[in-house]
């Protein structure tokens, strides 16, 4: 970790919903599909129906990417700074190929480009993948894993960094962010909030926010894991 230069690591985060509005919108099939698909997670008394609003964002066969936002370290006159970027769309193919293109462009077209998200081997990495296999989007070649060795994949996951070892420990971004002294995200809205702000007030705007801020604690916590400073206010940039 303390080996990798931290301007070559780029932080991301994404945020999901459900693919469609309700369950109701899912035609008869599909609602077939998502009861087989779910019925060994469900609680015997949780319908289907109630289920598909409170779960089909985090399952990528039954969900959909809104907003993917991204982040780097460079050094401008000796000085860090952190700048934000986010790809935001009802198109979740538009936003996926954006998203794709820079992966593929100048920023990251060499060996040493790393991405690093918070349980990002568990959701944002797979997710990823999953939706861009659906809508027909080449894997950029970070994001393919199929074959190579451990060391060979460019990830890092600041949740199993902070495992030591321990695959059945989980932290929450806002938990690992108290415990560091780090500034929470989480001052706006939380992820149980995402889909209502997206489908009931269509303000893909804020939810890129919220993505911002996650991105940036991220990097926060694996600047702490580091020894290094923590970026303060002014050398951050937001996109909105």
């Amino acid at each position: 970790m303390n080996t990798i230069d931290i301007q070559n690591i780029l932080f991301l985060d994404i945020e999901t919903v459900s693919g469609e509005a309700t369950y109701e919108d899912l035609n008869e099939d599909m609602q077939t599909l998502w009861s087989e698909k779910t019925k060994w997670q469900r609680k015997e008394e949780i319908t289907p129906k109630d289920y598909y609003s409170e779960r089909a964002g985090i399952l990528a066969e039954f969900g959909k990417i809104v907003c993917v936002s991204v982040g780097f370290v460079h050094y401008a006159d000796g000085l860090k700074n952190f700048r934000l970027r986010s790809f935001y769309h009802h198109d979740e193919a538009i936003l996926l190929g954006e998203f794709a293109e820079m992966l593929n462009g100048k920023y990251f077209n060499h060996q040493q480009q790393v991405l690093c998200g918070h349980n990002a081997k568990e959701f944002d990495f797979p997710y990823l993948c999953r939706r861009m296999i659906i809508h027909g989007i080449p894997l950029p070649s970070v994001l393919q894993i199929a074959g190579k060795k451990p060391w060979e994949v460019r990830h890092l996951d600041t949740m199993e960094l902070w495992k030591f070892g321990d695959y059945k420990h989980y932290t929450s971004i806002k938990l690992l962010c108290a415990i560091l002294d780090i500034p929470t995200p989480k001052d706006d809205i939380d992820g149980s909030q995402v889909s209502t702000v997206y489908w009931k007030e269509n303000d893909l705007k804020r939810i890129a926010k919220y993505c911002e801020k996650d991105v940036l604690a991220t990097a926060q916590i694996l600047l702490k894991f580091r020894n290094d400073q923590c970026l303060k206010e002014e050398q951050v940039s937001f996109s909105l």
